[in-house]
This record gives structure tokens, sequence and C-alpha cells, in this order.
């Protein structure tokens, strides 16, 4: 499938940067804009990004800007961090998603740092946005960081360990370990539950994911919604509050597509894991 158009990203921080050079690598979008208010900062890292081209053996067009309205044609927006500063979130991070909506309404935002779920909260429950079009990739990162640690733990690839998380880290973590694989084979079968339970204890400290595995995280989510790869990614997911329950935005597995996401789903949780999800979305 040929690459997505355009993807803007907005920030050109440490988060920003990052982003910029994986997504041109791995020609997710013929364009990567580079947005931030320190414009000459986002053109030269843009250009760096560009120069080498030719050496890393990617077509991908980066071009860096102060202008949000030169990306209006993107079908995919990436919140990551300004320079100098912090991810955007908090009142300035709810007022670009305000001018994100008024620019390309129909554009999917994903929230790439590891401090914007609030800001995905915000967006759905305060500007009405979609809650299929705004969220946030960071949990992706620590579903990956997760699996090091079990690969580690049973000296096997990250690549044949198969788990999923739900919650809101660094606190309320869940991962349903009666449902993860490694090599095809139960993980339970392979850790016992003190060795299930030390590795839990030691989860919450690997949050928050460093920029390199943010960048490379929101990478993989925009990979599948322009739909050149396939696979289940862990998001930072809006609840649905038109019946009126009182939660909050929490990670669970998503089905992504260029509209953003089609399905969430639930994995088998045994009660306790069930307990422990409801109070880590209670407000």
């Amino acid at each position: 499938m040929p690459p997505m158009r355009e993807v803007a990203i907005i920030g050109a921080g440490e988060l920003g940067g990052a982003l910029a050079r994986v997504l041109a690598a791995r020609e997710v979008a013929r364009r990567v804009h580079l947005i931030d208010d320190a414009g000459r900062v986002a053109e030269g890292k843009a250009l760096d990004i560009a120069q080498s081209a030719p050496v890393s053996g990617f077509a991908a067009e980066v071009k860096g800007s102060t202008d949000l309205t030169i990306a209006a044609a993107a079908g995919l927006f990436i919140v990551a961090d300004r320079v100098g500063g912090a991810e955007w979130q908090g009142d300035d991070g709810v007022a670009l998603l305000k001018r994100l909506r008024q620019t390309a309404p129909r554009a999917v935002v994903v929230c790439a740092g590891a401090q914007q779920r609030e800001l995905v909260d915000r967006g759905v429950s305060e500007l009405g946005l979609r809650r299929d079009q705004l969220f946030g990739s960071a949990p992706e990162a620590m579903r990956a960081a997760v699996r090091a640690l079990v690969a580690l733990e049973l000296n096997v690839s990250p690549r044949e360990v198969a788990l999923s998380l739900l919650g809101v880290p660094p606190a309320h973590i869940v991962i349903p370990w009666s449902d993860a694989t490694v090599g095809g084979f139960g993980l339970t079968r392979l850790l016992d539950e003190p060795s299930r339970r030390r590795l839990a204890a030691r989860i919450p400290a690997m949050w928050p994911p460093g920029p390199i595995a943010l960048a490379h995280a929101a990478c993989a989510v925009a990979e599948t919604i322009t739909g050149r790869a396939r696979r289940l990614a862990t998001c930072f997911v809006a609840p649905d509050r038109s019946a009126g329950a009182r939660t909050r935005t929490a990670a669970f597995p998503v089905y992504l597509n260029s509209n953003g996401i089609a399905e969430m789903l639930a994995p088998p949780l045994s009660v306790v894991e069930q307990i422990a999800l409801d109070n880590a979305m209670m407000l």
C-alpha cells in the first residue's frame, strides 16, 4: 500500500524530532511536516533528516515550519513536545486541539507523549472531539517495555512475547497474564505466580518511557493507521460517557484504520484483574 500523502508532527522537541526521523525513515508518509513555534529549530531538524535520506535510503520529504495551516491536508496529526519545553498538555494543549479541529476537522490526532492522557480526556469531554479520532500512543511504548522485561526473564526474543496492557500507568496497570503467550505457549506455564508478581512490581518504575521509545510507539501506531502494518496497538482511549458513567481515559488494545480507532478490545480478565481495571478507570 502506498504511504499516506502527509503526516504532521506538532512540536519539534526531542520527541517530535525523533518521531520525524522515524516516520521519514519508514516512509509512513510521502511528506512529514515538523511544526513548531521555534521555526528555525524545526526547519533545521527537518533539513538534517532530509539530508540523511540518500544515506539512509528513504524518499520521504521532511519540511519544518511554524505554520499549522501548511499541513491542513494531512490525514494524521501527531502531538509531541515543543522545542525547549515539555509535551503539549494542559490548557495550551486543549487550545492546540481546538486549532487542529478547525484546521483539519476530519484528521486523526494521536497524542504521542507520556503525559498526554489527560489531554486526550479533555479533548473528548470538553471539545467534543470523537474518541475514535483522538487517542494516545504512549501505552504502546509501555507494552513494548513489558514484553522486553518478560523476554529477559525467560531468555527469549521480545518478538516471541505477546501480551496486553490496560489501565492507567504507572500505578494502575493491568496485565492479563493468563492471556499472554511466549512463542505460542501460555505465559503462565513458563512463569510461576511469584515470578509474575516480581515482574509486576518492577513495571511501574518503567513509566514514563523515553522519547525514542515514545517515537517508535507513535510510528507503529501511524503505520497501522496508514495501513502499512496490521497489528493491535495499545492506546489511551477516552471513555464513552454517553450512558452517564464517570470514568477516565485509560489504555486499551485497539484496532486502527485510516479513520482512527476501528474497534476497542477487552481481553479476558480474572475477577481480580477486572476489579483492578475498574478501580484504575474510576474518577
